[in-house]
């Protein structure tokens, strides 16, 4: 594994509840916050940090992410936690990251939605599933 590993919704809100310096970095695409919703982290006086590992709406890699990380204020001693839909492109991010040099940045696993059901429909498992704090943005 290329990155500190995988951690479920639960665990990465008790990360984020019980380290100040833990961050959660939604990795998604700005079409996904506006339309689907977001993380809330208000509750624990914390912000979600908003970087498009891949821009919408062409879907090519942001090849300004790890600046972008860098410029949010992330250090190489900072606790990461990326997330996006289903917890895949999330892996890519925390992998970057972790090539960078910020060695604990870890996977949200299943996403904000997770993966697809039998019927291809998403919501079953991750963020929401787990009735953890998100608003519609």
């Amino acid at each position: 594994m290329s990155y500190a590993g995988d951690v479920s919704p639960t665990e990465a809100w008790e990360l984020l509840e019980n380290d100040e310096n833990t961050v959660l970095v939604d990795c998604r695409t700005t079409a996904e916050w506006n339309f689907v919703g977001v993380p809330d982290l208000e509750v624990l006086g914390k912000r979600t940090i908003f970087i498009e590992w891949t821009t919408f709406p062409s879907g090519t890699p942001n090849g300004q992410f790890v600046e972008q990380l860098r410029e949010a204020g992330i250090a190489d001693d900072s606790r990461v936690l990326f997330i996006c839909r289903s917890g895949h492109r999330s892996i890519g991010a925390a992998e970057a990251a972790t090539a960078a040099g910020i060695s604990q940045s870890y996977n949200v696993r299943d996403g904000f939605e997770g993966g697809l059901d039998e019927n291809d429909h998403r919501g079953g498992t991750g963020w929401r599933a787990a009735n953890l704090p998100w608003r519609q943005s």
